[in-house]
């Protein structure tokens, strides 16, 4: 049985449909896929055709995910890598791939996999042989970490650790609005995954970074970011340009975890779009 909704089925279908290179974006955790709507605009706007599923078991809008927070407890990454995967083998062409946070991280499995085109990869949570841990990333991860019983759980930010964790480069009224317009809860269980990797040969945060087929690579840090500071980010990209493909890095000035969401949105995206255009241009050029 297919763990793809209808939405996300008729998604893939209207990208078949299309003659348009596909775009699949893959968030993290405490957004929805609704969080890419921008994005998407701008790149079909550029001729490309895009589809965000969500994570298995996503509801349909922020204000479903905060009655229904437990919805999303015990998603682990390799049942959420596999759901993207699902959606991307319907595909009828190889698509570019972004993903920020945890959709980061995801994103790389994929491009991994040989499945991607080119690959987006935005503050990706760290992948097994990243070793670097900064203090506010630890500090950011702390609502999820300090209880064992949240492996089990579903648990939402307050809007002081939201603050801390994304918002720290930005106002407090910006900040505030982020926070009621697309915080959700989120599955514990992949902190917790990501935390203990290094101690887990079979952890499900691996990234095979030597793949022949993995294809160009673009990593995008943001500079303040608390969540994923530059370091975990560099380090991945260490690992990942011994792969023969293009790997590329740039860090946004200034940017914290929220810069595919703030106001600053369109400076990143621009970015991503200046590498996707390069590698992966729209088919009907």
């Amino acid at each position: 049985m297919s763990s793809l909704t209808e939405s996300e089925q008729l998604e893939v279908a209207r990208a078949n449909e299309s003659e348009a290179r596909p775009v699949v974006f893959i968030h993290g955790l405490w957004l929805l896929s609704s969080s890419w709507q921008k994005w998407r605009e701008l790149f079909e706007d550029n001729g490309y055709v895009t589809l965000a599923p969500g994570w298995p078991d996503d509801p349909d809008s922020v204000e479903a995910a905060r009655k229904d927070p437990e919805v999303f407890a015990k998603k682990m990454v390799k049942q959420v890598t596999e759901h993207y995967l699902e959606a991307i083998s319907a595909l009828t062409q190889q698509p570019v791939v972004i993903g920020h946070s945890f959709g980061g991280l995801i994103a790389q499995k994929i491009a991994g996999e040989g499945a991607a085109s080119s690959t987006v990869s935005i503050d990706n949570a760290p992948f097994q042989g990243v070793l670097t841990l900064p203090r506010s990333s630890l500090k950011s991860a702390f609502p999820v970490l300090r209880n064992p019983a949240n492996v089990n759980r579903a648990v939402a930010l307050t809007f002081e650790e939201f603050t801390f964790g994304w918002a720290n480069n930005l106002d407090e009224a910006e900040a505030r609005e982020l926070y009621e317009t697309y915080h959700v809860p989120a599955s514990g269980v992949p902190l917790f995954q990501a935390a203990t990797a290094n101690l887990n040969p079979f952890a499900e945060t691996k990234v095979d970074t030597k793949a022949d087929a993995r294809g160009p690579l673009l990593l995008i840090s943001g500079e303040k970011d608390n969540t994923v500071p530059p370091a975990i980010v560099h380090a991945s990209y260490e690992l990942q340009s011994k792969n023969p493909g293009v790997t590329e890095l740039v860090t946004i000035p200034g940017r914290g975890h929220s810069l595919t969401i703030d106001s600053g949105w369109r400076e990143v995206a621009d970015e991503a779009l200046a590498f996707v255009l390069k590698y992966s241009p729209p088919l009907s050029e």
